[in-house]
């Protein structure tokens, strides 16, 4: 009861603090409850990372407010600070972190994380033999350094020792072909989740976590760029022997396989639900002021270890259009306390907020 009657007030004091700050102009509840259909136009851009999930969530909303409509383009976490910068746009996605000389230019801004998910490894293998039709191929297993290591382009063979190590079940079928590296070449939240990780994983990685770097593995000349996460998945689907990292969400939709790794406990852990809420369980205490925290390679037993927030980047106090911020603040609550906005993430492989988190967004 106490939690009900915290998230209700936090939601009224948003809403009461947001309405002041852009004037009395404010529709009252009739006037909006008469609100034609889709009168209300709300624009975001920015993350590919949680683009499934906010598709479902635009989708859905339409039935709990009809007279919202609501547009999302995944364009990048780049290009959705850019964009929520430069007031193009109402709301970014963004799974990359403001810097300093961000938050300065845009004034007001406030990131808000929304939900957690997983960057997986996705491969494409031609395998030396054939299963047999009856037969399950085993998932592939990477260790963390094993991971680095393709990155750096220092492991360059399926066949390569230290991939066989971690799959011994796999060795008359691993093949003596080159590993393509598949990575964003755009500017991405994703890379800067999945760099941060191989930063964390060994002191081999040297290229920096970061949204954009230079790829070791493209000066080895086994690398490939693709934009987007769906055009990251594109590229290791073309191209045979590859691998790349994707959001989970773009391996289940499109039923890619992805591997297993080896987390830094020592064991072997599959990215879902589960291990994604063991991996921010390992973080609970991790945000700084600005609400933000990287949560990569968890000490936890079943912690997936390339794991990230994604995040909403909103202007809090310069919002002219009352009934649009009203609007965008409803939908806000809607994605963080329904039960069926949470259904939906879940089934797309994202991790809701624990409670302790979810708090403290509201207050925020």
């Amino acid at each position: 009861m106490r939690k009900n009657l915290f998230v209700l007030f936090a939601a009224l004091m948003i809403t009461s603090m947001m309405l002041a700050a852009c004037g009395t102009s404010a529709a009252t509840p009739e006037t909006e409850a008469s609100l034609p259909a889709g009168s209300v136009q709300i624009n975001g851009a920015g993350a590919t990372f949680p683009l499934p999930v906010y598709t479902e969530w635009t989708y859905a909303f339409q039935y709990v407010d009809p007279s919202v409509a609501i547009n999302y383009q995944g364009i990048g976490s780049g290009g959705g600070k850019k964009g929520i910068i430069d007031g193009t746009i109402d709301f970014a996605g963004s799974d990359s972190l403001l810097k300093d000389e961000e938050y300065a230019a845009g004034k007001d801004l406030q990131m808000y994380p929304m939900l957690a998910g997983a960057v997986v490894v996705t491969y494409n293998i031609q395998w030396a033999k054939e299963f047999a039709a009856d037969a399950t191929v085993p998932t592939l297993i990477l260790d963390r350094q094993t991971l680095v290591d393709i990155y750096n382009g220092t492991v360059n063979t399926w066949n390569d020792p230290a991939i066989l190590a971690t799959n011994p079940d796999l060795a008359d079928y691993l093949p003596a072909e080159t590993i393509t590296a598949v990575h964003r070449s755009d500017g991405s939240g994703t890379t800067e989740i999945f760099t941060k990780a191989l930063t964390a994983f060994s002191a081999d990685w040297t290229a920096g976590g970061a949204s954009s770097i230079e790829w070791p593995v493209d000066k080895a000349g086994n690398g490939v760029g693709g934009k987007g996460n769906q055009g990251v998945a594109a590229a290791v689907q073309n191209t045979p022997n590859s691998l790349g990292y994707i959001e989970l969400s773009y391996a289940v939709s499109n039923k890619l396989p992805y591997a297993d790794l080896i987390n830094k406990a020592g064991n072997k852990v599959t990215a879902n639900a589960d291990s994604i809420a063991s991996d921010m369980a390992d973080f609970a205490d991790a945000f700084d002021e600005k609400l933000t925290a990287t949560i990569v390679d968890g000490p936890g037993t079943g912690s997936w270890p390339i794991t990230g927030y994604t995040y909403l980047i909103l202007h809090t106090t310069s919002m002219a259009d009352c009934v649009k911020a009203a609007k965008l603040l409803d939908y806000i609550h809607w994605t963080l306390t329904d039960a069926g906005a949470a259904k939906r993430a879940a089934d797309l492989g994202y991790a809701v907020l624990p409670g302790p988190v979810l708090e403290k967004v509201l207050a925020k």
